[in-house]
């Protein structure tokens, strides 16, 4: 997920909110079949805000240029 920019960040969140309303959705109607998708989907929003607001504040390496050592 590092390694997009922000424009892909952002679709990548607007997806995932979408899987988690549609999944909501079939939660509702009894049609869910695999419930576990949505810790899954709401950790996957997490680290694209987390992400985000690193970039915003600049305390992305990534960002920057700068690359830790491996």
């Amino acid at each position: 997920m590092r390694d997009k920019n922000a424009e892909e960040l952002l679709e990548l969140e607007t997806e995932l909110r979408d899987q988690l309303v549609k999944l909501s959705v079939a939660k509702a109607t009894q049609r869910a079949n695999n419930t576990s998708q949505f810790q899954r989907i709401k950790k996957d929003i997490a680290r694209v805000l987390t992400i985000q607001r690193e970039r915003g504040m600049g305390l992305d390496a990534t960002a920057t240029g700068q690359e830790k050592a491996e």
